[in-house]
């Protein structure tokens, strides 16, 4: 079956990409379910560490050739990163991190950004969301679910759901980006951290047409890239993946349960 799934990756002209999987941040109530974790990532669902989990998937892919980590220093000989091919230092907020990990590589390639919690990831899924991604031809490609795709699959499992005038989406555990376009991201990322919050500051950056026509559910997935991308000042495309398992993750304490039932008697395998 790897066999097969290798062949048609390779048919399309991927050779294999760098996948940064970032396992930064603070320890909180999800951590403190696991005696020993720093952070969410090191959370135990079925007796393995999700960040190990989520690296097992990756190195199973046809399409990854390296995984980057980026996790707590104090971390980078946990056997939960043993796969990975380089631990980095994670940084204070999550740009930094994200920088870490991009830093060094080429400004041109592409690059799978992918969180640390995802319990149910697979080969499959993981092939086909960077052949989407490189058919986009951008520098930054988000990767969304249609709500319909997410329900049929995993209806128990909640999401924050957006209404665009092509349907209902959430958003994923993956995007790639290009090392070039970070500069101007790391803005981005700043802008919207202060403006968050403050709803004529969103306004001034994404546009009250935009936000208007969000309102009343007349924004399209075009509409957004083309907004996204005048703001970043770079190509930006939605991918919207068949798989579900790329949208499941765990942001709550009640997600542990969900994940705990999803991956019984399905521990994944290299």
């Amino acid at each position: 079956m790897r066999f097969l799934e290798w062949g048609s990756v390779a048919a399309r002209g991927i050779i294999g990409v760098t996948a940064v999987v970032l396992a930064g941040g603070p320890h909180d109530e999800l951590a403190a379910r696991t005696p020993g974790a720093p952070n969410k990532a090191f959370v135990a669902i079925g007796g393995m560490a999700l960040v190990e989990r989520t690296i097992r998937a990756l190195r199973s892919s046809a399409s990854i050739a390296r995984i980057i980590a980026v996790a707590p220093e104090k971390v980078h000989g946990h056997p939960a990163l043993a796969l990975a091919d380089e631990c980095r230092p994670d940084g204070a907020r999550i740009r930094e991190s994200l920088r870490n990990g991009l830093g060094g590589l080429p400004a041109s390639a592409d690059v799978l950004v992918s969180t640390s919690d995802l319990p149910v990831l697979t080969a499959a899924s993981i092939d086909d969301f960077v052949m989407r991604a490189l058919e986009k031809n951008a520098d930054l490609v988000y990767g969304c679910l249609e709500k319909r795709t997410h329900m049929a699959k995993y209806p128990k499992v909640p999401h924050t759901w957006a209404p665009l005038r092509d349907g209902t989406y959430c958003g994923t555990g993956f995007v790639t980006i290009k090392p070039r376009v970070l500069p101007s991201l790391d803005r981005f990322i700043e802008q919207l951290g202060h403006a968050r919050k403050n709803p004529l500051h969103l306004a001034k950056l994404f546009g009250w047409d935009v936000l208007l026509r969000f309102a009343v559910r007349r924004l399209s997935i075009a509409d957004a890239e083309a907004r996204a991308s005048r703001i970043i000042g770079a190509p930006v495309r939605a991918a919207i993946s068949p798989y579900a398992e790329i949208g499941v993750n765990v942001d709550r304490v009640s997600d542990i349960a969900l994940a705990e039932e999803l991956v019984n008697g399905a521990t994944p395998s290299v």
